[in-house]
């Protein structure tokens, strides 16, 4: 259900901007979610679909980029994608792991006319 705030969130922010160059209408925002994130893009396109109604932004196209969760290994140094139900380093079995992406949740581009 937290996907209802952030994209309330997000469609301000996408409506602020295109109101700052008098956009007449918003054709394509570009998200971009990390797997960490816990942000779901269906989910975030049916919030979308019913909070831009009546806005410059209905019937905007959403498109998300999922980022993978990776980290490093704090003990090799090793970069690798983390696996759901395992967090150790694939290379040395060690699981001090610094979390390089997977937590992005943010607007990419908006494309507007």
């Amino acid at each position: 259900m937290h996907e209802l705030a952030i994209t309330q969130s997000m469609l301000d922010l996408v409506l602020e901007q295109a109101g700052k160059v008098e956009a007449k209408e918003v054709r394509k925002i570009d998200l971009v979610i990390g797997e960490m994130s816990g942000f779901v893009a269906e989910c975030v396109q049916f919030y979308f679909d019913l909070l831009s109604k009546g806005t410059i932004a209905e019937g905007a196209t959403l498109s998300c980029t999922m980022i993978p969760t990776r980290a490093r290994c704090r003990s090799c140094g090793k970069l690798f994608e983390l696996k759901q139900f395992d967090w150790t380093c694939p290379y040395c079995q060690g699981n001090s792991l610094e979390i390089t992406s997977g937590k992005e949740l943010f607007v990419e581009s908006i494309e507007v006319e």
